[in-house]
């Protein structure tokens, strides 16, 4: 069967366009750590210092669990629309304000797109793919989340003007960096943005949401942009069985049901998993990180530019691997490699090893992680659901993966001062150890299925 692929690439990549403003706005708060931290005057406050961190995951929460209701209700084009405006209003406000208060609102504004854009544009992806090629597709959104963490750090680095060896807090807090670098950071993201918001209109309702919704007649023409009139023919007779017996409201005994509840947990525990992992303390906390390891503040920005290089390159290569070696392979992958490479860290730090030694282990995990457990949970989660679920299913899954992630940022400051850098990696080792055995006991194959298939599979 031939299929549009250039028509189903670009609505692909204009919705993926959520994950680069996802990755941008998730990241540029760790280069701007240095300056805004002094510039509030919250050096001294681990508890202020986890908050500012995890304000927009707060509302990454709340973006999470609305975004089911607004994509069965609006339709999932509209839920992107929403992340868009939501990312633009706290770009410009987190840029602006003057007060640590102010702050943290604009980082929660911003945290809610990020919440809906990463419920909503896997779904979105997963809707609208052939099955032979859902998988490249989807890893498509994470993809852009790497560039636009790539795109945070750069800008970073670039505003960022060189702080002298050894300056003191005074002196980054009375500095063009302290004043208005950080402002400059969150500012940018303002542009992307408004673009996303515009491109939006260009593509189509998901068809599967519209034949949810009885709009069979658009659905239909979709489907046919997509695969022709054949394609649209077969989609329709399997989205039809489907939805036999759905409803726009999925009421909760119906998540609880026998052949929901066990995939709703699956999903629940991999999204849980793929923060808890702890490669993000990476990026949250790269100032901590890498200054444990001997590096300097300019030194570090550096570091965590090369970092975003490696999760791209090997983010590309997650989608020329995701459709071959299958689902299931990559996350065990991913799960036994940063377990492993997590105890190596924690050794090199317990030895009190500094500078590249630290940096390539830490690299390595970064390369490990991007090429399986970030992208491939995603493309797992947008596939794993009953159509007459989905958009509530994966808002769920999405929620609980913010609350995870929300945790894993929270407690970082207290677990590296607690147990010292080297015991929270080797905590962060045995999480992997215990994630690689349920992905092996519990996370069938589901590539090369259509989204009704795996709906079968799993049933049974």
């Amino acid at each position: 069967m031939k299929f549009n692929l250039r028509y189903v690439l670009g609505i692909s990549l204009i919705s993926a366009l959520a994950g680069f403003l996802f990755g941008y706005d998730w990241v540029v708060i760790g280069g701007a750590k240095p300056f805004y931290e002094r510039y509030f005057e919250i050096v001294q406050f681990p508890g202020l210092q986890g908050l500012a961190m995890s304000s927009a995951l707060i509302g990454c929460i709340g973006g999470a669990v609305i975004s089911g209701w607004i994509g069965e209700k609006f339709g999932r084009r509209s839920s992107l629309m929403m992340a868009a405006l939501l990312f633009t209003f706290s770009s410009i406000g987190t840029g602006a304000v003057g007060s640590f208060a102010w702050f943290m609102t604009f980082r929660i504004v911003g945290g809610f797109g990020i919440g809906i854009a990463s419920a909503t544009s896997p779904v979105y992806i997963a809707e609208v793919s052939p099955a032979k090629y859902r998988g490249r597709l989807v890893t498509l959104n994470q993809l852009n989340i790497v560039v636009g963490i790539l795109a945070a750090q750069i800008i970073n680095y670039l505003i960022a003007h060189q702080v002298p060896e050894g300056a003191s807090d005074q002196f980054i807090q009375q500095s063009w960096n302290g004043q208005m670098g950080w402002r400059w950071m969150f500012w940018a993201e303002a542009v992307p943005a408004t673009m996303f918001f515009i491109l939006l209109f260009f593509i189509p309702e998901s068809p599967r949401w519209l034949a949810k919704v009885s709009r069979w007649e658009k659905a239909e023409w979709v489907l046919q942009m997509i695969g022709g009139d054949e394609y649209a023919r077969r989609a329709r007779k399997e989205i039809t069985e489907s939805l036999a017996d759905a409803t726009q409201k999925v009421p909760l005994k119906t998540l609880l049901s026998h052949d929901i509840k066990p995939v709703l947990l699956v999903g629940i525990v991999l999204a849980v998993f793929q923060q808890w992992c702890g490669i993000n303390v990476v990026f949250n906390y790269a100032e901590e990180v890498f200054s444990a390891a001997g590096y300097e503040v300019s030194d570090i920005l550096l570091n965590i530019v090369i970092t975003g290089v490696v999760n791209l390159l090997f983010c590309l290569l997650a989608i020329r691997t995701v459709d071959r070696w299958g689902r299931r392979r990559l996350m065990l992958l991913g799960s036994i490699g940063l377990s492993i490479l997590y105890v190596i860290l924690g050794i090199s730090y317990y030895l009190e090893l500094q500078g590249v030694i630290i940096l390539v282990i830490i690299v390595l995990s970064i390369a490990v992680y991007a090429m399986t457990l970030a992208p491939i949970t995603w493309v797992v989660l947008s596939e794993i659901f009953p159509n007459r679920v989905r958009g509530v299913a994966m808002a769920i899954a999405t929620t609980s993966l913010w609350i995870a992630s929300s945790i894993l940022v929270l407690t970082f400051p207290y677990l590296n001062r607690g147990l010292n850098t080297h015991g929270t990696f080797w905590l962060y080792a045995g999480i992997c150890m215990a994630g690689f055995m349920f992905i092996y006991r519990y996370l069938p194959e589901t590539k090369g299925k259509t989204l009704e298939e795996i709906e079968k599979t799993l049933k049974g």
